[in-house]
């Protein structure tokens, strides 16, 4: 017979699919055409970036930290990919992606070296970041050509079989990522670092350097959403980015990874990003503004750290 706390933990894992299908099938009662498999293919394809965005952040918040750094590091590099790619071909990218890494790399600097609390670290890096990518796009739009766009980032645009390539790339980073956190080592620190700190400080983990680099990678993740951002709509801008952080917190969140630490997965974030992209589509099916739709995320942000935060670990909430 299960003991109450499996049971729990159970039911835990199983909410964020089970949200899923009741919102997936309430949608698609209010819009029939929703459940059509091509649109089906084309809503994922759409939620991929913002998953993209979310996945490197996931680490993150695993540790109990937070990275509000994001949609301005994926601004930034959508610039730079834009700025670049006529004149450098593909060389653009991986310059792009450095770029978003070495900012997610001082983030994870300022937090760990000079102790800085990451909310603060994060939203000062943030500012960082956007004027880099005012810089780069010379303060306005930065339109990709066509012909370079086709050569050079075809991987991030376009089908193959009928599939979104956007929709790969998001299925192998969801491998990627799932096979990194459950089964190698810095996974494992990551989850242990988020469950009890002063342990694995004291069994001689270099805490900070693990940090460090979860920052670096939530930083990498936002570099390559930012390329994939601009490869999809033809062009890079300093605000290209700007409406995602509170969206790729929420998927997070209501994938199932506890704001304070320790719990969490890259296929529930996966779950969560899925989730929040049924939820919008269903706030425009009933005719609720982009504006408003903020709100709402906001509140479904609010609910979904009341149910996954762990307050064993808070005695005092600041």
């Amino acid at each position: 017979m299960a003991t109450p706390l499996l049971s729990r933990a159970r039911v835990q894992n199983a909410l964020p699919v089970m949200a899923l299908v009741v919102l997936t099938v309430i949608v698609g009662t209010i819009e029939p055409t929703f459940l059509a498999p091509a649109n089906l293919l084309v809503v994922t394809a759409d939620t991929m970036t913002l998953f993209l965005m979310a996945s490197g952040v996931t680490f993150v918040i695993m540790l109990g930290c937070i990275d509000l750094s994001i949609q301005a590091v994926a601004s930034m590099t959508s610039c730079i990919v834009a700025a670049m790619l006529a004149q450098y071909g593909f060389v653009a990218v991986p310059v792009a992606v450095l770029a978003g890494a070495l900012s997610g790399l001082l983030s994870g600097y300022v937090y760990v070296v000079l102790r800085i609390p990451s909310f603060i670290a994060t939203l000062a890096v943030s500012g960082v970041m956007t004027t880099v990518a005012y810089i780069a796009s010379d303060t306005r739009s930065v339109p990709i050509p066509a012909e370079a766009r086709d050569a050079w980032l075809f991987w991030a645009t376009g089908r193959s079989l009928g599939v979104p390539h956007e929709i790969v790339v998001g299925l192998v980073v969801l491998v990627v990522l799932g096979g990194v956190l459950a089964l190698t080592p810095f996974g494992r620190y990551v989850r242990a670092i988020g469950s009890q700190e002063q342990a694995v400080h004291a069994s001689g983990i270099a805490v900070g350097r693990v940090k460090i680099l979860a920052f670096a990678l939530s930083g990498t993740m936002a570099g390559i959403a930012g390329v994939v951002m601009g490869a999809r709509l033809g062009s890079g801008s300093p605000t290209l980015a700007n409406e995602f952080l509170l969206p790729a917190i929420a998927c997070v969140i209501v994938g199932g990874t506890a704001i304070t630490g320790g719990v969490g997965s890259i296929w529930k974030t996966f779950i969560g990003a899925l989730t929040i992209a049924v939820v919008r589509i269903g706030m425009t099916f009933l005719g609720v503004s982009v504006f408003a739709q903020q709100i709402v995320f906001g509140l479904i942000l609010v609910a979904a750290v009341a149910l996954t935060m762990d307050r064993s670990k808070v005695a005092v909430v600041k």
